[in-house]
């Protein structure tokens, strides 16, 4: 635009592809072992949690702390560990950056709440710990503020692009990885993905491609790729063509389901297969009960030793909680919760079952 000082024109030359490649990377940060089911699992300990124990909580938390851990959410605990923990070890992203990767810019209290139509209102961006370093930024940048008694605003305009990205990216490169680990064939994936090639201007050289490529990893690999630069390319004709209610803050949907109608209805049938098919596939089922009883079960350890911190068990329990993450008496319960959420919720797959299995008995480690 004509009124774009240098500096700014220089910025969306330059350094927009940097801001949005670093958000793509940030914005699932904050997901815990086993993705989605990981947090419905912390949500699920929290919501169950014997009667004494969730007076404690009830009387010590305000109500939003406690809503932070009966919702917890991926999203609100990446900007946690960009902010409160990465901020300790050196790491310090632009407000713009941050900014990028907060979807549902809201607290745990007033957010999920589809009713109203928001987009921003959907889930929850931060936790109460964290509320003070989004005041910062929400000033910086001058957010929308939809209701500033509950603490809701309009997202910042990028974040509808890391969106996309997401959105592309998780609908095709699931099928891959699905082919990758042999729950679909390639006849079901070529199938769902030639389609986006029909009457366009490379339907013939895919077609040819699909028969001269000899390996089937490589075709989809080029079918991949192919895919996801048609959908972006279509995702930012879509902010563009919504670029006035975007900034309003008035825009609520995101932009993939802004594109052209056949995209939409072969993504829409992408998505139906893989609810039936991958997302359902026995063995992440298996996984993801599996995480239940996993995170689940570190939860109560160590929770029930921060309830409890002076009885002999604890003490031991407590002794894994080291440096950042260590029990401290000048901190209050929510705190020191959140400290462990953050131990558990940092954890890879791998490394939460190993601990599990060790902490249960099921593996003993060796004594040398």
């Amino acid at each position: 635009k004509s009124d774009l000082n240098a500096n700014a024109i220089d910025f969306y030359r330059f350094e927009l592809s940097d801001v949005i490649q670093t958000a793509c990377l940030a914005h699932d940060i904050g997901n815990p072992p086993f993705g989605h089911s990981g947090e419905e699992a912390i949500r699920t300990f929290f919501a169950e949690l014997p009667v004494e124990q969730r007076k404690a909580l009830e009387n010590q938390l305000t109500v939003n702390q406690f809503q932070d851990l009966l919702k917890f959410e991926g999203n609100a605990n990446a900007f946690r560990i960009l902010t409160s923990v990465f901020l300790k070890k050196g790491l310090k992203l632009t407000y713009t950056t941050l900014a990028s990767i907060i979807k549902y810019p809201v607290v745990s209290e007033y957010g999920f709440d589809k009713k109203l139509g928001k987009i921003s209102l959907k889930k929850s961006g931060f936790f109460d710990a964290e509320y003070t370093y989004f005041q910062e930024l929400a000033k910086e940048l001058e957010l929308i503020c939809i209701d500033p008694e509950k603490k809701q605003f309009a997202r910042h305009p990028f974040v509808f692009l890391v969106e996309a990205a997401d959105d592309i990216c998780y609908s095709i490169i699931d099928l891959e990885d699905a082919y990758r680990l042999n729950i679909i064939g390639f006849a079901e994936l070529k199938n769902l993905l030639l389609p986006f090639f029909e009457d366009t201007s490379n339907e013939a050289y895919m077609l040819k491609q699909m028969v001269e490529i000899e390996d089937n990893s490589q075709k989809i690999s080029l079918l991949r790729a192919m895919i996801i630069n048609q959908l972006t390319q279509k995702c930012v004709n879509a902010f563009m063509d919504n670029e006035e209610a975007i900034l309003k803050g008035e825009l609520n949907k995101p932009l993939i389901d802004l594109i052209d109608k056949k995209s939409i209805e072969l993504l829409k049938k992408i998505e139906d297969y893989s609810i039936k098919y991958i997302y359902n596939h026995r063995s992440v089922i298996e996984k993801e009960i599996a995480g239940y009883h996993v995170i689940g079960g570190l939860l109560k350890e160590f929770v029930v030793a921060v309830f409890d911190p002076d009885s002999k068990k604890s003490e031991k329990v407590l002794q894994l909680l080291s440096g950042h993450y260590a029990l401290d008496n000048t901190l209050s319960l929510y705190e020191n919760l959140l400290n462990v959420v953050d131990y558990i919720s940092g954890m890879t797959d791998l490394y939460a079952i190993d601990l599990y299995r060790k902490m249960m008995g099921i593996q003993i480690p060796d004594v040398r």
